[in-house]
Parts: C-alpha cells; sequence; structure tokens
C-alpha cells in the first residue's frame, strides 16, 4: 500500500512540474491572456479537470510559474552584483541594467509578475510574498553600505523607491507602442538616471 502510494505521489508531482513548465511556456509565448487549462492538460496528457488535481487554481498555477521566474531573474541580479570589485554605486547601477536586460529577455514572463491578480478576496501566499520581498536585498545591500545612518525601516523605504523608479522606465521603455524604446538606450538612460539619484541621495544625506 505504502509503495503504491509513494508511486502516485510520484506521479502526481512530476505532472505537477510538468502542467507548471507548460504554463510557462504558454505565457512566455503569448502572455496571462493565452493560459488555457485544455490546453496545458493536452499537453500534458492528462484530462481538463485532472489540472485543478494538480494545483488548487489558476492562481497557484501562475504563482509557481512566477516562483520560476523570480528564481531566474534572483539569480541574473546575483550575477550582476558579483561581477568584479564595483562600488555600491556601481553596484546599483549594474543591478538596474541587469533587471532591464531580464525584463527584455523575458518580456511576457516578466510582465506576468506585474499583471496576475488574485482571485478577489484571496491574499497572496505567504511563500509568494517571502520570494519576491527577498530581491530587495540586492538594492538594500549596497544601500546600507552607502547609508550606513538609516535605518533598516528608512533603507527598505529606499530601496522600494529605487527598485519603483527604475521598474516604471522599463516598463514603458518596453511598451510595445511609440513610447516604446530601443533596449540599447533604455540600458544607457537606465544607468545614467540611477546614477544620477544616488549621487543625489549621497549629497543630500552629506
Amino acid at each position: 500500500i505504502w509503495n503504491n502510494m509513494s508511486k502516485a505521489l510520484e506521479r502526481r508531482a512530476k505532472f505537477r512540474d510538468e502542467l507548471v513548465l507548460a504554463a510557462e511556456r504558454s505565457i512566455g509565448a503569448g502572455g496571462l491572456a493565452g493560459l488555457k487549462t485544455r490546453e496545458l492538460a493536452r499537453e500534458i496528457g492528462v484530462a481538463n479537470g485532472a489540472v485543478y488535481n494538480l494545483v488548487e487554481d489558476m492562481d497557484e498555477l501562475t504563482l509557481r510559474v512566477g516562483s520560476r521566474t523570480l528564481a531566474r531573474l534572483d539569480a541574473a541580479l546575483t550575477v550582476a552584483e558579483s561581477d568584479g570589485p564595483a562600488s555600491p554605486r556601481e553596484t546599483l547601477v549594474r543591478i538596474a541594467v541587469a533587471y532591464c536586460d531580464f525584463a527584455a529577455e523575458n518580456l511576457e514572463l516578466w510582465r506576468a509578475l506585474f499583471e496576475h491578480r488574485m482571485a478577489p478576496g484571496k491574499p497572496v501566499p505567504e511563500w509568494a510574498i517571502s520570494e519576491q520581498m527577498n530581491l530587495f536585498r540586492h538594492i538594500y545591500r549596497p544601500l546600507a553600505e552607502l547609508f550606513p545612518q538609516r535605518t533598516p525601516a528608512e533603507l527598505g523605504v529606499t530601496a522600494r523607491s529605487l527598485f519603483s523608479a527604475v521598474h516604471g522606465m522599463v516598463l514603458l521603455g518596453l511598451e510595445q507602442k511609440l513610447i516604446a524604446v530601443p533596449v540599447i538606450e533604455l540600458r544607457k538612460e537606465i544607468g545614467i538616471i540611477v546614477g544620477a539619484m544616488i549621487d543625489g541621495l549621497t549629497v543630500k544625506a552629506a
């Protein structure tokens, strides 16, 4: 009995992994709007209703895909952060440019991180919030070096503000409309503006 249960659990875990990967491919190709359970079920070889035996609902499935996207973004920022000696200012510029590059190279999956909305009245799970907030450590560390006199709460606000500024530039710059900016130019502008913001904060703190 235990052996059969173990095999059933392994089989379920295998199908769930395949489902998440299929959903990732679907979002990457056509965004959240193209995510359809019937197509996902067909792709992984299960009945349509079986999808909800693998995940609770589409919110969970989208969050699981987002978790994979965040992990890859985290890895990209870690590489940028540790790419040779750099001042805290230079590190923040590197991180900002790496964020832009990741968004440009993973546009639909990156967009899905911010476009997804939970069902009305349903909170975002703690594990998903924790994964999102964990990324701020990349910004927090160099800011703590630059502004050792600031409290952790103050540094947290500055980190979120800096992220918001960079995210807004990337979001508008990569918009597939008239306001779109070529990625090469967008990278340059982000580097210049982040550097200027840090310089301004440094002068203000002096």
